[in-house]
């Protein structure tokens, strides 16, 4: 048997010092803590029956990226009095909006976790470990762990010599902050382009937040390749973080393109499948997130590397048949009546494509670094 869910989340805070929660709910016979799911309806695709299910048992919607993070089994008894094992794919679903009032709502509480306690709370074990996995944030505070050990620990005759010399070399320059505030300002690009794909009133703010977004990722792109030209020692090739950062900048770019776009044609009404692949925008924003703070040691952090640059090569390759899909849709229902329209909502497709095909070339950069200095 099989099933879906939705992992609703959102980031309390400002990124990327901002922690993950994600939205529980309590199961309507036993009371435990449980993420929407449900059964799979007839002729309903898997990720629009999980959103669903999100809608309605936990009263939250937002961006869902179309790619599951991954399944967890548990046993359902019947009403047969079988056990049987079911199969549950779990979806992203980043939150922009909680409803005051939903279908199931006098059935559940809902509540809002940190990933240690939702995981804690849970009590299916593969659930439990893919929880854990959505994890950004722990990266980061073990660096900032690692840099506090090293500023507390005493000097001794010898470290002060060593001190002394190190405050001679060159300067190593601050990349690994310029990377993670980069990627920061990325991932609340593609938060403001979900809302903007969502439609409704405030569309013209959203835009203006991405236009907000993409300069100050431009500065901070400004900033890198000053860093590099001014920098003795640098942690990769030059041409590695020249290209990181290129690619990270692209994908804001495409995001800054397609909201212009919007704004010139005037386009309130948004296809299905454009909020899909606002939904893999959204999450492919989440992995490149969780990947800079990694870079910091590549070779502790090699194969989570590359498991998330593996997601981000598997969401485009499921954006390219969304975006074919939604083509082959504008076609048949506006190519001959209103051409016009169909001319717009290609135009956004190609946008929203290439913000995809952006973030697989920041996987393609990564895997680089990590191949060479894993």
């Amino acid at each position: 048997m099989r099933q879906i869910a939705a992992l609703p989340y959102r980031l309390d805070g400002v990124a990327p010092d901002g922690e993950i929660r994600v939205l529980l709910i309590t199961s309507r016979d036993t009371g435990r803590w449980v993420v929407p799911k449900g059964n799979i309806g007839p002729g309903t695709s898997l990720h629009v029956a999980a959103a669903q299910e999100a809608e309605e048992e936990a009263g939250v919607s937002g961006a869902l990226c179309p790619v599951p993070l991954g399944t967890y089994r548990y046993r359902k008894r019947r009403s047969s009095g079988a056990s049987l094992m079911i199969d549950v794919d779990v979806f992203p679903l980043a939150v922009t909006r909680e409803l005051t009032t939903w279908k199931e709502q006098a059935q559940r509480e809902r509540r809002w976790f940190t990933l240690a306690d939702a995981a804690h709370a849970v009590d299916e074990p593969d659930l439990r470990e893919l929880i854990r996995s959505f994890a950004p944030s722990q990266f980061e505070a073990a660096v900032r762990r690692r840099s506090s050990l090293v500023t507390q620990q005493p000097i001794s005759g010898v470290r002060s010599m060593f001190a002394w010399f190190q405050r001679l070399l060159p300067k190593t320059g601050n990349f690994f902050e310029l990377f993670e505030a980069h990627a920061a300002t990325v991932l609340a690009g593609a938060e403001a382009t979900a809302r903007l794909l969502e439609g409704g009133p405030a569309a013209r703010e959203h835009i203006r937040e991405i236009v907000e977004r993409e300069h100050d990722a431009d500065q901070i792109t400004r900033d890198v390749l000053k860093t590099v030209r001014s920098t003795f020692l640098t942690p990769f090739d030059r041409a590695s973080i020249t290209a990181l950062i290129g690619a990270l900048d692209d994908t804001i770019d495409e995001m800054h393109a397609a909201a212009m776009a919007i704004d010139l044609y005037e386009v309130n009404e948004f296809a299905p499948e454009m909020r899909d692949m606002a939904g893999i925008v959204l999450d492919a924003a989440r992995v490149a997130a969780e990947a800079m703070p990694l870079l910091r040691d590549v070779s502790r952090n090699g194969d989570r590397l590359h498991e998330l640059t593996e997601r981000l090569v598997r969401i485009e390759g499921h954006a390219d048949e969304i975006h074919s899909a939604g083509l082959k849709r504008s076609l048949e229902n506006y190519g001959k009546q209103d051409t016009l329209r169909f001319v717009v909502e290609r135009e956004l497709y190609k946008h929203l494509e290439r913000i995809v095909d952006a973030f697989e070339d920041v996987a393609d950069e990564i895997d680089g670094i990590v191949i060479d200095h894993a």
